[in-house]
């Protein structure tokens, strides 16, 4: 339980840090309402994670618990000290996310789900938010088998649960973040200007980036798009133009409307 209060009271405690460094370093200006987006995204995080504590909390920690009582899992195979699991575990965990980030853009299905979160007019903390349920549910049940096929340790899981928040917000934000920390923060981690370029209307753009944590599997994979020009990025869905219609509603119908690319 401790654990789990450490980890809300960073996330949201993360999320508005990242809001007033917006308001005080704003990488751009909103070109649609901020205080609107923001009542959309934030009552979407709020249900959903509700209804992911209500379907995955007790499986999961029983499930991290039992990897460590009954030695279950690949990295229970062989003795290793606890860093070195840790590192394991969340280099294993942050591509199985880029994996499961790459299909959700490439699997249809997927992609009706997934097209809430890239429907955001503009682009900042709060987009880390902005998820529908229906995916929410569908990486809970990734996240139980990999917890069980790799043998997450409970404090490992934690730790990276909060460095995958954490990185989310970051990557998301609007904040003016100086040109020669992004150039060696992006060697081996995702920076905002790398991410924005994902949240492209240009299909192509979009279809890249994928990183969350880390960006090696995107340089790695062929599947990084990185370029300095930033201002000509356009944010959102070319078919979701309309601001009128991307409220908390039509974001939770969103899924069972025509497709889209």
């Amino acid at each position: 339980m401790q654990n789990e209060n450490l980890r809300i009271l960073l996330y949201w405690g993360g999320l508005f840090f990242f809001l007033l460094l917006e308001l005080h370093r704003s990488y751009r200006a909103p070109s649609v309402s901020k205080l609107r987006r923001w009542l959309t995204n934030l009552p979407l995080s709020v249900i959903n994670g509700i209804a992911y504590h209500l379907v995955f909390a007790t499986t999961i920690t029983s499930l991290l618990l039992a990897n460590e009582t009954n030695q279950t899992g690949l990295l229970n195979v062989a003795p290793l000290p606890f860093w070195l699991k840790t590192l394991v575990s969340i280099i294993i965990l942050d591509f199985v996310i880029y994996i499961w980030h790459l299909l959700n853009h490439e699997v249809p299905l997927f992609w009706r789900f997934h097209r809430v979160h890239h429907s955001d007019m503009n682009m900042d903390a709060s987009t880390a938010n902005r998820f529908h349920m229906g995916e929410i549910l569908l990486s809970g049940l990734l996240r139980l088998a990999t917890i069980h096929a790799v043998g997450i340790p409970l404090m490992s899981y934690v730790l990276f649960e909060i460095l995958v928040n954490i990185s989310i917000q970051f990557h998301h934000s609007s904040i003016t973040v100086p040109y020669a920390f992004e150039k060696i923060w992006v060697l081996l981690f995702t920076p905002p200007s790398l991410h924005r370029f994902h949240h492209s209307v240009k299909i192509k753009e979009r279809d890249s980036n994928y990183g969350v944590i880390f960006s090696i599997w995107d340089r790695f994979l062929g599947t990084m798009t990185w370029r300095d020009d930033q201002d000509s990025i356009r944010i959102g869905i070319g078919s979701h133009r309309d601001f009128a219609r991307l409220g908390f509603w039509d974001l939770m119908l969103m899924p069972f409307t025509r497709q889209s690319r």
